[in-house]
């Protein structure tokens, strides 16, 4: 059975829309290091957004970004207080 305009839920960018994907990728790569946590903290903080009921195709629903992104950034911080 297919589900054409399914939503999915607990997915990040990269399992979504992979060609758009990229393109983030691209970006997030070009931000100063000194800018971006460590990849311990980035992926700590992308477990708790797939666990978050706010996840919708990669994006926060509570504020609209891509969490790939805002979970890159030092200066960030998860909406709903959920990162540690």
């Amino acid at each position: 059975m297919e589900y054409p305009n399914r939503i999915c839920k607990r997915c990040l960018l990269k399992e979504v829309d992979a060609e758009y994907f990229e393109s983030l990728s691209i970006y997030i790569n070009s931000i100063d290091e000194d800018l971006k946590v460590g990849n311990v903290t980035y992926k700590e903080r992308l477990d708790i957004c797939q666990e978050c009921d706010k996840l919708v195709d990669g994006m926060c629903s509570g504020c609209g970004c891509y969490v790939e992104l805002r979970g890159i950034m030092k200066k960030n911080k998860c909406p709903y207080d959920k990162w540690l």
